[in-house]
C-alpha cells in the first residue's frame, strides 16, 4: 500500500512491520491495541505467537532477535502489561539485542489525568532502551516504525519502546510508507587496523576475548580464519560461547562465573587484550578485577560498532569502531599475502585450548544425580548444533562448562542474569529454529518464573525438551548466604511442585529422573518423542556449583 490508500493507525503499523521484514510478532492481547491485532487478521504472513505473561512475550522477542539479527517484535498492553514486559527490555539492553516493544496506551484526550493504567512510558523507559517515543499522529507511524528499526540494528543493538494511544491507532490516515531500513555500513580504519597488527606483533602472550553486539556468523568464521592463522587465544564474554568454535584449536573457554582458573590466569598475564564486541562488563571481568579499569602492564585493543562504548570504562590503548563482520574480515584477509619471515604467531592458542579441553571433560563426583555427567550424556546423544537456552542460576554453570557449543546461533542465555529466560527463548528458538534441537535449562525457582509458556509452546505445536535441574532453593543466593552467613539460612529454600505432572498437565510428556544412571536412558526416551518434554531432575542442595563448590566446604571456609 502507498500514501494513497486510507488505512487505519492499526493497519498502517502492521503494514510497516512486514515491509521491515517482520514475520513474526509475541504478545498478551490488550484492548488498547484492537486495531493492530485487527489489521494483523488480514496479513498472514505475520505470524501472532500469543503468550501467557508479558515478562514471556519481550522474552521471545528478546531472543528472536538475537537469533535473525533484525529487532524481535514484541506487543503488549498499557500499565500492567507494560511493566510485566520491562524485564524483557532491560535484558535486550544489557545482552545488546535488536528488539521493539509496542505499547497500548491511553487515548490522547486522557493523559496527564492518571487514566486507567495511564503510565508515562518515556520517562519509564529511557533508562532501560536506547529510545523510547509516543507516536501522536498516525501519518507518522511509518516514520517512526522505521527509526525504531534503524536505532535498535544500529551502533549497539538493543531495544526501542514506542506508545501507541488507542484511539490514534484507530484514526485512517493517508500514510507514505518507507523503504525497509539496513544497519549502515562501519568499516575498519585501515590505519588503525595496521596499528592493531603492529600491537600484535609486537605481543608475547595476547589473548582475544569476544562476543556481545553484532557478533554473527560470518564475523565467527572470518574471526576464526584469522585467530587460528596466527595461533591467538580466543575467549568468549559471559555467555558468549556461540561466538567461536568451541572445537578451534585456538578455543580457550569462556569467561563470567566459574571460568576455568588457568584461563583467568591467562588474561591476567596477558600483554595485549583484543576486546572484540565485547563490552568487557561486570560479569565478564568478575567484577572489573579480572581486567581492571586501567590495567596496568597491559594493551587493551578494544573494537566494537558504538563509539559510545569506546573508553567508556576501560583505558583503551587503540579503539575502533567498526561492524563485527568488516573487522573479522579485514582480520581473514590480512596476512594472506606476508611471507613466513614476516608473519605473526604464537604457540599460546594451542595451549589454551589444552588447558580447556581438560577443564571441560567432566569427571564423575560421586552425587547420586551428578550434572557433569548428564552435560556428558547429552553430549554423546544430541547434534552438535543443539539450542542450548537458559535463564539464571547455577544450575547453568555445568553447561557453560561442559557442553561445546555449536554453530551460532546456540546459546540463548541473558547477560543480564534474569531469571525466567530459558523457557520463552527456547520457544522462540523452536519456533524460529524448527529443524534443530532445541533444550531450555532451568533451576527450579528459574522455571517458574516463566513455566506458563510452557502453555504457549503446546499451543504451537514446537518441538522443545525441558531439562529443570531442581535442588529445593534459590541455589546462587544459597551459595552467597552459605559463604557470607554460613548456617543461617533465610529466604532461600523452595518448597516445589512435581514438575513431571506440571508438565504432563500441560499436555506434554515428562519423566523424573533422581540418579546419573537414570538420566541417559531418559533422554534417549525423551529425544524420541514430538512436542513438549520435560525432564524433572532431583538433585541435592551440597552440590551447589559446578566448580566443585559445596555447602559444607563453604561453611568449613567461613
Amino acid at each position: 500500500m502507498t500514501g494513497k490508500t486510507p488505512r487505519t493507525g492499526g493497519r498502517v503499523l502492521v503494514d510497516q512491520l512486514a515491509i521491515q521484514g517482520s514475520d513474526r510478532i509475541f504478545t498478551v492481547p490488550g484492548e488498547s491495541f484492537l486495531a493492530v491485532l485487527d489489521a494483523l487478521h488480514d496479513v498472514p504472513a505475520i505470524e501472532t505467537v500469543v503468550c501467557r505473561q508479558e515478562g514471556g512475550v519481550t522474552f521471545m522477542a528478546c531472543a528472536d532477535g538475537a537469533m535473525t539479527g533484525r529487532p524481535g517484535v514484541a506487543f503488549v498492553t498499557r500499565g500492567p502489561g507494560a511493566t510485566n514486559a520491562s524485564i524483557g527490555v532491560h535484558v535486550a539492553m544489557q545482552d545488546s539485542k535488536p528488539m521493539i516493544l509496542f505499547i497500548g496506551d491511553v487515548d490522547r484526550s486522557m493523559r496527564d489525568r492518571e487514566g486507567f493504567q495511564e503510565v508515562d512510558f518515556q520517562a519509564m523507559f529511557t533508562p532501560l532502551c536506547k529510545w523510547a517515543a509516543r507516536i501522536d499522529d498516525a501519518a507518522r507511524i511509518p516514520e517512526y516504525v522505521a527509526r525504531a528499526f534503524s536505532v535498535a540494528i544500529s551502533g549497539r543493538p538493543g531495544p526501542v519502546v514506542l506508545a501507541l494511544p488507542e484511539d490514534m491507532l484507530k484514526d485512517v490516515v493517508e500514510a507514505i510508507d518507507r523503504p525497509r531500513v539496513t544497519r549502515p555500513v562501519q568499516p575498519v580504519c585501515p590505519n588503525g587496523f595496521a596499528v592493531l597488527m603492529e600491537m600484535l606483533a609486537g605481543a608475547k602472550s595476547p589473548i582475544a576475548i569476544i562476543g556481545g553486539a553484532d557478533w554473527s556468523p560470518s564475523a565467527r568464521a572470518n574471526f576464526q580464519l584469522f585467530a587460528e592463522r596466527i595461533g591467538l587465544p580466543v575467549a568468549c564474554a559471559f555467555r558468549q560461547q556461540d561466538a567461536f568454535d568451541n572445537n578451534s584449536p585456538v578455543w580457550a573457554g569462556n569467561l563470567g562465573y566459574g571460568p576455568n582458573p588457568k584461563l583467568v590466569a591467562r588474561v591476567k598475564s596477558a600483554d595485549l587484550i583484543l576486546a572484540v564486541g565485547a563490552r568487557l562488563g561486570e560479569a565478564t571481568t568478575d567484577g572489573y578485577t579480572l581486567i581492571t579499569p586501567e590495567h596496568p602492564d597491559q594493551l587493551l585493543a578494544h573494537v566494537h560498532p558504538d563509539p559510545n562504548e569506546l573508553g567508556r570504562v576501560y583505558r583503551t590503548d587503540l579503539p575502533l569502531c567498526a561492524d563485527m563482520d568488516e573487522f573479522a574480515e579485514a582480520a581473514a584477509l590480512w596476512d594472506e599475502g606476508l611471507g613466513d619471515e614476516d608473519a605473526v604467531h604464537f604457540d599460546t592458542g594451542a595451549q589454551a585450548h589444552a588447558e580447556w579441553l581438560a577443564f571441560s571433560d567432566p569427571q564423575p563426583t560421586g552425587a547420586t544425580l551428578d550434572l557433569g555427567q548428564c552435560v556428558k550424556a547429552m553430549r554423546e546423544a544430541m547434534p552438535a548444533d543443539t539450542v542450548i537456552c537458559n535463564g539464571a542460576g547455577n544450575f547453568s554453570g555445568w553447561w557453560h562448562r561442559y557442553w561445546p557449543y555449536g554453530e551460532k546461533p546456540s546459546q540463548l542465555a541473558p547477560t543480564a542474569g534474569a531469571m525466567g529466560y530459558g523457557v520463552p527463548a527456547a520457544v522462540a528458538a523452536a519456533l524460529r529454529l524448527p529443524d534443530r534441537k532445541v533444550v531450555a535449562l532451568a533451576g527450579d525457582g528459574d522455571f517458574l518464573m516463566n513455566g506458563q509458556e510452557l502453555a504457549t509452546a503446546v499451543q504451537y505445536g514446537v518441538d522443545l525438551l525441558v531439562i529443570v535441574i531442581d535442588n529445593g532453593a534459590y541455589g546462587t543466593i544459597r551459595m552467597h548466604q552459605e559463604r557470607e552467613y554460613p548456617t543461617r539460612l533465610s529466604a532461600t529454600t523452595l518448597q516445589n511442585p512435581d514438575f513431571a505432572a506440571l508438565a504432563r498437565a500441560y499436555g506434554g510428556w515428562a519423566a523424573t529422573v533422581e540418579r546419573t544412571d537414570d538420566f541417559a536412558p531418559a533422554l534417549a526416551d525423551a529425544l524420541e518423542r514430538p512436542g513438549l518434554k520435560l525432564l524433572h531432575l532431583k538433585t541435592e542442595i551440597e552440590n551447589i556449583a559446578a566448580s566443585g563448590a559445596t555447602v559444607s566446604g563453604l561453611r568449613g571456609r567461613a
